[in-house]
């Protein structure tokens, strides 16, 4: 029965949502989940599970209308609560910023286009410990380009990525030159987007570097580099420190930089450790002034009850969008109609409802659980930072959530090869700035080609 091998495996995950569609290897057919279910059970039988397939299966995405429809229906029935009763943002997303965003999402977004654009870029699945592991690949066109794997964070998605594929695959038509061309792999973290969702504890960012080495190490690169930002962050640090097979070097935003003796008063609320100078200082106010706001409220509450969060922003439509755009990453954004003025408010639909149609608020919220035990994602003890041999490289981008100073950044990395602040961009930069995001890839890892 050729035509039954050739068919991928499909997670229960999967099954259960009746969201996707995989282009059949062999045979170039697309199947939707409905149609393939009770082959997919009966490859099972030929003794060949998930976990032992290694091989790279073409995937296609194809919401099912039904779920477009749904959608509509649960935004026009929200109920909202009553306005907040401050003009800022101290209590959580505004009323009459998200209620006119979610409004729109239920009459004007439409999915399909973003849809197609994803559909147009090559995506594969790849079994990788149990786990369907879903991700773009894009080769350049130009020879000797340099294989990169990047990663994105919460609440983000590969679609945080998708600007910045065009300016490091063909630099020549973004301003830069063929000897800065990139192979660009973008996968979806487990319990994210369309990868598998992990039934079981363990998938924290050490386990995702390993299976981000194996990904690599299948699709045949011996020599690659490694970026992130957000959760993207500790999991190319890990595979630096774990120095993954082939791996040459990373880049970072959002680094692991702060000491010690900073990390331990930060939770009190200060004082200042003493020596610190003008710049480290204001790095230190800002985050008390941070802590103080509750900007990491959502953190906390992801680290000790994901699955409580995840009730909520299951079932509520509204409820998704207020708790992604709660993040700080996104209090500086407009997300308006501009098209010029990225990201806009399509930009952002196009994130949450890939949250919304996966099912995937709460399997992703537990990343920040399976993290608990290692702490703070900014504090370089806690991410281990001494034990990073290979080359590391940082951007720091002004709106992020915390800048950090270049002394902090060299006492946390021994090889720290590149240090650069730019101008503008915030936390989500492969999304806001994706023309300068690219050049700061180009000049970071030059000297790795």
């Amino acid at each position: 029965m050729p035509a039954l091998r050739s068919l991928p495996a499909v997670t229960a995950a999967a099954l259960a949502l009746g969201l996707l569609v995989f282009s059949s290897p062999g045979h170039g057919q697309t199947m939707t989940v409905s149609e393939t279910e009770s082959t997919v059970v009966a490859q099972a039988s030929t003794g060949r599970t998930a976990a032992e397939d290694q091989s790279i299966r073409p995937f296609k995405i194809q919401v099912p209308q039904a779920a477009l429809d749904d959608l509509r229906r649960r935004i026009a029935a929200t109920r909202w609560p009553d306005k907040e009763t401050v003009a800022d943002q101290s209590q959580g997303a505004q009323l009459a910023k998200l209620q006119p965003l979610v409004q729109y999402w239920g009459s004007g977004y439409d999915w399909r286009k973003t849809e197609a654009k994803l559909n147009a870029l090559p995506q594969f699945m790849m079994n990788i410990d149990g786990v369907d592991i879903h991700f773009i690949h894009v080769r350049s066109r130009h020879k000797n380009a340099l294989p990169v794997i990047i990663t994105h964070g919460w609440p983000g998605s590969v679609i945080e990525q998708l600007k910045v594929i065009g300016p490091l695959t063909d630099p020549t038509a973004h301003g830069g030159g063929a000897e800065d061309a990139f192979d660009v792999v973008i996968p979806s973290v487990p319990g994210y987007g369309f990868s598998g969702k992990p039934t079981g504890t363990g998938w924290d960012p050490d386990h995702i570097a390993r299976a981000w080495a194996e990904l690599m190490k299948r699709l045949g690169y011996t020599g690659y580099v490694a970026q992130g930002g957000d959760w993207g962050t500790p999991i190319s640090s890990a595979m630096a420190r774990q120095a993954a097979a082939g791996l040459l070097g990373i880049h970072i935003n959002l680094p692991a930089t702060v000491p010690p003796e900073v990390a331990a008063v930060l939770p009190m609320g200060g004082p200042a450790p003493a020596g610190l100078s003008e710049k480290e200082r204001a790095v230190f106010d800002a985050l008390i002034a941070s802590g103080k706001m509750g900007n990491l409220a959502y953190f906390t509450m992801m680290t000790a009850r994901p699955q409580t969060v995840g009730y909520g922003a299951t079932d509520s439509p509204a409820g998704l969008a207020a708790w992604i755009l709660v993040h700080p990453g996104f209090s500086q954004w407009s997300y308006g109609a501009d098209p010029e003025k990225s990201p806009t408010k399509d930009d952002v639909l196009d994130d949450i409802t890939l949250y919304w149609l996966t099912n995937t608020a709460a399997s992703a919220a537990r990343l920040y659980w399976e993290n608990g035990a290692r702490g703070s994602v900014v504090v370089a003890a806690a991410q281990k930072t001494a034990e990073i041999s290979l080359p590391v490289a940082i951007t720091v981008f002004p709106e992020d959530i915390y800048r950090p100073p270049e002394t902090w950044a060299r006492r946390a990395y021994p090889n720290l090869i590149y240090f650069h602040e730019v101008d503008k961009g915030g936390h989500f930069a492969a999304w806001e700035q994706p023309q300068l995001f690219a050049e700061e890839m180009r000049a970071a890892f030059r000297s790795l080609r």
